[in-house]
């Protein structure tokens, strides 16, 4: 529904008037207005106008069980009467803390913030701390939040990225300081001898090697074994540390994508789905690393005073927990094969259209590309104005066949999904792949 009969129409009408773009965040935009959701319930949203549709963004990654989860609905009710937040310590705080460190053997330690965006601020700032070293280094086009230093080279393109033997460090907004892109240097995803050469040539600044071991902007592809081996080694023998990015990832095992590796980071970034569905940022990892953020620690060690209003704040930390104790290793690998049943049956759809395209992804994530191969690097991964036309026609197919994505095309499982969902989903995957198919 479009026009004067739209309440969603209506409502951006206002909401022009009083925020730049008409919203707080560009990822709802749509042309020629967003959906104003009404409510969500499992894996369904309704909208104002009353169309419902089934939700693959999951509010880009952050609801592990969908919408209005009972199990949290019913915790959070009481707690709400007994306040939201305040300036004492809750009990809630360290049950979240115990939970969260015990999926994982390398979380010996960790703290709470309000966003994935503030969790990575915190880990770079840490490692800082912690090495007493300036630089960081980070994958070209990988995205890690908005603070000035994780958002370098997160869109370059290929008039500024230079070449891949030493890739430029790219501002993202006009007006990063000079000083910021000069203590970022950028390293190509899943090319080991580029990546150590120029890390090598910069050793002794180099605080942290910051890496999404399924970076999205970057494609959405695995990390290749021998590239995450060898920042590993090479992070352990330069006296840097392993900055892991599992923001959107740690849904991949009950431990984070790192477990299906078996490497460990020095410190891991998360946020999304641990926190329920309600704002929340976390960051684990080695004890004496994270001391650095201990006032007990004393002098010396304790060098990065961090706190926060709402940090670990009862409702995030009570959503959190729950949601978190409810996905165990029998919901993350019924997820997963979901998931794979939803990878196979795009590909299967796009080869019987002849559409250029295939899927990435691991556990429960997924992308779907408009390329005939997947993308090992962001450079491959760039779209052409040709691919990103045919990709706005199957993210519009989708919406108007009742599907909420994520804008690159990408989907977040959630449990209330089951095989209807997924096979609804590759059927209408297939019906955009043969409006795209003769699309140049």
């Amino acid at each position: 529904m479009s026009g004067a009969q739209s309440k969603s129409a209506n409502i951006f009408a206002r909401g022009q008037q009083v925020m730049p773009g008409g919203v707080s965040r560009n990822t709802v935009l749509r042309d020629p207005h967003p959906a104003y959701v009404d409510f969500g319930q499992g894996c369904q949203v309704t909208d104002l106008d009353g169309v419902e549709r089934i939700d693959f963004s999951n509010n880009m990654a952050s609801l592990i069980h969908g919408h209005a989860y009972g199990p949290v609905v019913e915790a959070l009710h009481e707690q709400i009467t007994k306040g939201t937040a305040f300036m004492m310590a809750t009990e809630a705080e360290v049950l979240h803390a115990e939970h969260m460190c015990s999926r994982n053997a390398g979380f010996e330690r960790i703290r709470f913030m309000n966003s994935g965006t503030e969790a990575v601020m915190v880990s770079i700032k840490a490692a800082r701390a912690f090495t007493g070293r300036p630089r960081i280094a980070k994958v070209e086009g990988s995205y890690h939040g908005g603070y000035d230093y994780a958002e370098v080279s997160q869109a370059p393109t290929p008039e500024t990225w230079g070449s891949m033997d030493s890739p430029n460090s790219v501002p993202l907004a006009k007006g990063t300081p000079e000083s910021a892109l000069n203590d970022v240097l950028i390293v190509p995803f899943n090319d080991v001898d580029r990546a150590i050469a120029i890390l090598d040539a910069h050793k002794d600044d180099i605080a942290g090697v910051l890496l999404d071991c399924m970076p999205h902007r970057v494609g959405m592809n695995p990390v290749e074994p021998v590239f995450l081996a060898a920042l590993r080694q090479w992070t352990h023998e330069n006296g840097a540390l392993l900055l892991l990015d599992e923001v959107i990832t740690f849904r991949s095992t009950v431990g984070g994508l790192q477990q299906h590796y078996g490497v460990t980071g020095d410190l891991t970034a998360m946020g999304k789905m641990i926190g329920g569905g309600f704002p929340i940022g976390a960051v684990a990892g080695r004890a004496d690393v994270m001391d650095v953020m201990n006032p007990s620690a004393g002098a010396g060690t304790y060098v990065f005073p961090h706190s926060g209003t709402f940090s670990a704040n009862p409702m995030s930390m009570i959503a959190g927990r729950i949601s978190m104790e409810h996905f165990d290793q029998a919901a993350v690998d019924r997820l997963a094969a979901l998931a794979d049943r939803a990878r196979a049956g795009i590909t299967a759809a796009a080869e019987r259209a002849g559409a250029r395209a295939c899927v990435t992804g691991f556990g429960s994530i997924f992308r779907i590309h408009m390329k005939a191969a997947p993308p090992r690097n962001f450079r491959e991964a760039f779209c052409t104005p040709a691919e990103n036309a045919r990709l706005k026609v199957m993210l519009d197919h989708l919406f108007d066949a009742g599907f909420v994505m994520i804008n690159t095309c990408s989907a977040m499982l959630s449990t209330p999904m089951t095989e209807v969902e997924i096979d609804a989903l590759v059927a209408a995957c297939g019906e955009g792949f043969a409006k795209i198919a003769d699309m140049p």
